[in-house]
């Protein structure tokens, strides 16, 4: 078959499970592009942000904030403290997180590198389309969330 041919099924275009890990495979390709230069993943960024924007957080209130399993936080919080950005404060079971000097620091860049990120995707899609589809998104993901096991 040659390339004049190929095309995509047409559910494909219809399928928002499809679309959505489209859209969210381009703009992670996007994100990694601007994190770059802080040696962080995107993900790792966000966990960053939101232990420095709510210290004392527990492992598991970060979780639910980031919708993410127990696991897969426990793996970025050890990146995060392996490279000296956090740290945990144990008390009983539970353990706390709080930003080092150091992940405070990095604030900065993490903030400018997502105003990139906003920049590129508001240039392609526009600044008033951009925000619409994230509303939009975050939305439809809570109400999914939400009605989920119905």
């Amino acid at each position: 078959m040659n390339d004049e041919n190929k095309s995509q099924c047409p559910t494909m275009c219809s399928c928002l499970y499809f679309t959505s890990n489209k859209l969210n495979r381009i703009l992670n390709k996007m994100a990694e592009e601007e994190f770059l230069k802080t040696g962080l993943s995107p993900s790792h960024a966000l966990t960053l942000m939101n232990i420095d924007f709510q210290p004392g957080l527990s492992q598991k209130e970060l979780s639910e904030i980031m919708n993410i399993k127990p696991s897969t936080t426990t793996r970025f919080i050890d990146k995060l403290e392996t490279r000296g950005l956090v740290e945990r404060k144990t008390k009983g079971k539970s353990s706390y997180l709080y930003p080092t000097p150091k992940g405070i620091d990095l604030q900065v860049e993490i903030s400018q590198c997502w105003a990139n990120l906003y920049k590129r995707y508001t240039k392609v899609l526009g600044q008033e389309k951009g925000v619409e589809l994230t509303e939009i998104i975050d939305k439809a993901a809570t109400k999914l969330e939400d009605n989920i096991h119905e």
